[in-house]
């Protein structure tokens, strides 16, 4: 295959096609002495997809707001002495839990690791080339707040947080919602629920919710909308930020 003419190359821009020349243009000839012309294709399409689908991950990952970008659920470290379970945790990898519209909790200590984890599980769902978001709770009520003061800003909010298929909220229940951020927790949970899965991050066990939510109506309907279908992980009490620090 010889080299691409300038007007070809410009065609293959204009198409959006920048992986597939950009595979052309560094292709090895040598190697391709003695392959037929289909064979030759079948490399540069193969390197040019492989390409296109890391730029593809690349950008939902950076995307995703992550906490922890670096965040790699192939590499946790004390899994025995926080009591995670391999077995679990590989399963969670595989992300299968999305197709299947499931919740994820991550319950523990303040230190142990929930934070992380939320991150990693959702950079994994980028891999998998699956839309995720990661954002804290007291960062959602102030975009909230922005959002209520804003022609349409409620419904735009709403529909942008209800489309994420990984929505991973951190720092769950940390401050206790008024009754406006209960009420779009509520719809929010309503939109995603049964279409998309929810990663919840806390350090307040299942128990301690219902008072935590204003032990109202509002708080019966939103846990109706977590505790079901859900996966619930303990991160334990080993506070890795010190691990961390110490090592």
């Amino acid at each position: 295959m010889s080299r691409l003419d300038p007007e070809t190359r410009r065609k293959l821009r204009e198409m959006g096609a920048t992986a597939l020349l950009e595979s052309f243009e560094a292709r090895d000839e040598t190697l391709m002495l003695g392959l037929g012309f289909a064979d030759q294709v079948k490399i540069v399409v193969d390197e040019a997809h492989s390409a296109f689908t890391h730029a593809k991950v690349e950008g939902l990952i950076r995307r995703a707001g992550l906490r922890y970008p670096n965040a790699d659920l192939r590499r946790l470290d004390m899994l025995h002495e926080r009591g995670l379970d391999q077995g679990v945790i590989a399963q969670l990898g595989t992300c299968s839990f999305i197709d299947r519209h499931q919740n994820v909790v991550f319950q523990g200590f303040t230190g142990s690791g929930k934070s992380y984890l939320g991150c990693a599980l959702a950079k994994q769902a980028c891999t998998h080339r699956i839309r995720a978001h990661y954002i804290r709770m007291p960062d959602l009520a102030e975009a909230w707040a922005l959002a209520r003061d804003k022609p349409n800003g409620t419904s735009t909010f709403l529909k942008k947080y209800a489309a994420f298929t990984l929505l991973v909220l951190d720092e769950w229940l940390l401050d206790p919602p008024d009754e406006g951020m209960r009420s779009m927790l509520l719809e929010l949970l309503e939109r995603r629920y049964g279409h998309a899965s929810t990663v919840v991050c806390t350090q307040y066990a299942q128990k301690d919710w219902h008072q935590r939510l204003g032990s109202g109506v509002h708080a019966d309907a939103i846990m109706d909308r977590i505790v079901h279908n859900t996966l619930w992980i303990e991160t334990g009490t080993f506070n890795m930020r010190e691990h961390t620090a110490v090592n």
